[in-house]
């Protein structure tokens, strides 16, 4: 009744310039012990007590927002928790142990094999960071630092290889001679 009181008012100031005769009509009496009692929809109207959405439900609005927020916290927390475990450590252990085999490979064919192991390692770890489900920005910088100090230890190691394979057929020739 609020809404069509209001409609009313703003139709009548449209139609004065047409209609002089609409001045005449005016707000009836809000009082209580008036004669033709008013709605009370038009009494909250002519008062001026009308209430927007927001006026009516903007603390319902307010403390609904703060509720589903924190229940949307503990589901993802909970979730989190839930899918932690062995599963989802992170590879930097692995990748440290693989640096002990790089120092201790006898040739370039099991560089070449761990190397594989470590390609592998790495686009796991990705593919799990992509999805959402890896690591943060800290572990895959550490991740990032560990591949580069495997990939040092795995130049480091074939270099030594090479020479020691260079020094043990030049031998042969120089004991020869």
């Amino acid at each position: 009744m609020t809404d069509l009181t209001q409609s009313l008012i703003g139709v009548r100031r449209d139609l004065l310039t047409e209609y002089p005769v609409l001045t005449q009509a005016a707000a009836p009496s809000t009082d209580a012990d008036a004669l033709i009692p008013i709605h009370p929809g038009a009494a909250t109207y002519y008062n001026g007590n009308q209430q927007s959405f927001f006026d009516k439900y903007d603390d319902k609005i307010y403390y609904g927002s703060l509720v589903l927020g924190s229940l949307i916290s503990v589901v993802v927390a909970a979730w989190r928790f839930a899918r932690s475990g062995p599963e989802s450590e992170s590879m930097l252990q692995p990748l440290y142990e693989l640096g002990k085999e790089i120092q201790s490979a006898r040739s370039e064919s099991a560089l070449d094999e761990i190397e594989k192991r470590i390609d592998e390692i790495l686009k796991s770890e990705l593919s799990r960071s992509k999805d959402g489900e890896g690591a943060d920005s800290a572990d895959m910088a550490a991740l990032g630092l560990a591949a580069h100090r495997l990939q040092y230890l795995m130049s480091h190691r074939r270099a030594t290889l090479r020479q020691t394979m260079s020094g043990a057929k030049a031998e042969p020739v120089t004991s020869h001679s």
